[in-house]
């Protein structure tokens, strides 16, 4: 394996090469800070008076070892007093091959939805384990929230394997286990490496230290899987209006937002709420007009029919998504006060807002498989279940995909306006229930 380098300084063109979103997770001191550390570490990524003060900081505290990595990522004051990582934060490094966004989640059990929150754009999940736990519930459920979210390829980083002396076997039977774990969740990708991030054995370098392992270091992973690049752009066109702008000296009305999915060109036809159609006549950016459009873009759509179109509604174009005012769905919970059957809440979907409330939460998905409860009352911090939302207006929703671009909405309490859970439209993990 070629030397990594990855700053700009160090003569990387940034802009020649693809980018891959990732996301680490894993449970409380199975070393994630250490391994992301060592990750920026050996790729070069750390200015050169951060580390300085690493060194120091480690010196100070009688680190074994010399550099305590961990310092490099855990930046809020209460993650390093209490040496866990509590929020998301998103790294940025490169080498010769790639450029990364590493959305760096947290692994004790209350900071899961923290995790969700992260996995939700990720193309690619590194999951850490301790070689001397091997998968435990919170693997699992890392492991379901990556299948849930769509996520397709999975790494599984066994660390402290220099714990257990390097033993093939320990690391073997860890392999085997998270290989079915991801076979039955549906995960395509799923592979295992064995690594010490605090000495550094293959995560961006080989180990000798492991001639029994023949397969790819992290970084090699991470540099060679392939990113997805048409995901979203592979599905009919999706276009909620976030904005209309009016100008009534020129005559101008157009329709500004963000392509959810698919493509759109000037000259297409495209359909619009309550069984209308139109063709484009514009596409405006904000560097001035363009002939086309593709998912991730913001731009402004201007049609050949006067339309009095909102804020919420969908312009879509292929197959046509009709409104409904009862979903079924999958619940992820993110509120430490919980979801009732009942209560009255407010439905986010995309710009779209409308008052809701769950008419059923029919049962939660047991991480082991299976059914974990039937008609458990209430959706918890950190449940996943299957549940039926009603909603006050009806909205042009569609099954979860391409990790959110579209299907994916928030439920939030309607007197406070907190977050109570996420949904996908659809009933996932299905294959988790026996």
């Amino acid at each position: 394996m070629s030397a990594p380098v990855t700053s700009v300084a160090g003569g990387v063109d940034l802009a020649a090469r693809d980018t891959l979103r990732l996301c680490t997770a894993g449970s409380v001191d199975d070393g994630k800070s250490t391994f992301v550390g060592r990750l920026l570490h050996d790729t070069h990524s750390v200015l050169a008076d951060q580390l300085d003060a690493v060194e120091r900081s480690s010196k100070e505290r009688g680190f074994p070892g010399g550099l305590d990595f961990s310092l490099l990522v855990d930046g809020l004051r209460a993650e390093r007093e209490q040496g866990i990582t509590i929020d998301v934060a998103y790294r940025y490094f490169a080498t010769e091959k790639r450029t990364f966004i590493l959305a760096d989640t947290p692994g004790h059990v209350q900071y899961t939805r923290n995790t969700v929150t992260g996995m939700s754009t990720a193309q690619l999940v590194v999951l850490l384990v301790d070689a001397r736990n091997g998968v435990v519930e919170q693997t699992k459920r890392h492991l379901s929230a990556a299948a849930l979210l769509g996520v397709d390829q999975v790494v599984l980083a066994v660390n402290k394997i220099d714990l257990v002396d390097f033993d093939e076997q320990v690391f073997r039977g860890i392999e085997s286990e998270f290989v079915s774990i991801a076979a039955r969740l549906g995960i395509g990708t799923a592979k295992a490496v064995p690594i010490s991030a605090l000495g550094g054995d293959n995560v961006a370098q080989r180990s000798e230290r492991t001639p029994w392992y023949g397969g790819e270091t992290v970084l090699e992973l991470l540099e060679t899987l392939p990113v997805e690049r048409a995901e979203a752009a592979a599905l009919d066109f999706r276009f909620p209006v976030q904005y209309v702008i009016r100008e009534h000296e020129t005559d101008y009305r157009g329709y500004a937002g963000r392509v959810a999915a698919g493509a759109i060109a000037v000259g297409d036809e495209v359909a619009l709420p309550e069984g209308r159609s139109a063709r484009v006549t514009h596409v405006d950016t904000p560097d001035g007009p363009a002939s086309s459009a593709v998912a991730g873009e913001s731009v402004t759509l201007r049609l050949d029919e006067d339309v009095d179109l909102a804020r919420g509604d969908l312009i879509s174009a292929g197959t046509r998504p009709e409104p409904t005012r009862r979903i079924s769905a999958t619940l992820v919970g993110l509120g430490e006060a919980g979801v009732r059957p009942r209560q009255r809440l407010t439905l986010r979907y995309g710009p779209a807002t409308t008052a809701a409330r769950i008419t059923s939460i029919d049962d939660t998905v047991d991480l082991d498989g299976g059914v974990a409860e039937e008609d458990p009352g209430e959706l918890k911090l950190n449940d996943i279940a299957h549940a039926t939302v009603e909603l006050q207006r009806p909205l042009p929703v569609e099954d979860y995909a391409a990790r959110g671009a579209v299907g994916a909405f928030l439920l939030a309490d309607q007197a406070t306006g907190d977050t109570l859970a996420a949904g996908l439209v659809g009933l996932h993990l299905t294959g988790a229930r026996g």
